[in-house]
């Protein structure tokens, strides 16, 4: 069975730090490319990072500079550690997994986790 599962998420202030984790299980890791998306009430969901088995990163721009993802590919895991976090942060947080090495569309993900809620207050 596939899963991804998101974990991490919680209540912080603002200019406190997070780190979600996104456990890979039932489909080759090495594989796939691992993103991070948000959603906001009323927003749509955006993407704001991902990295491709071979370590290639990229930001959304309202994350750089601020957020780190990273991988254990031993663990089956992609964490994404999320510094100076500011109340527009607030938002439940989905990772997703790709088969398109680059992906550019959200349509490109076929795995999705079930999201976890991070909330910052100010």
């Amino acid at each position: 069975e596939v899963q991804l599962q998101a974990s991490g998420g919680g209540l912080v202030q603002a200019g406190g730090s997070l780190r979600l984790s996104c456990t890979a299980s039932g489909f080759d890791f090495d594989d796939y490319t691992i993103g991070w998306f948000r959603q906001a009430p009323g927003k749509e969901r955006e993407g704001i990072s991902f990295i491709t088995s071979d370590g290639f990163i990229e930001y959304s721009d309202s994350v750089k500079g601020r957020f780190t993802i990273s991988s254990d590919n031993a663990k089956n895991t992609v964490y994404l550690q999320m510094n100076n976090l500011r109340p527009a942060d607030t938002a439940v947080y989905y990772c997703g997994a790709s088969e398109v090495v680059i992906p550019t569309r959200q349509s490109h993900y076929e795995f999705w986790g079930q999201g976890t809620q991070v909330t910052v207050s100010s």
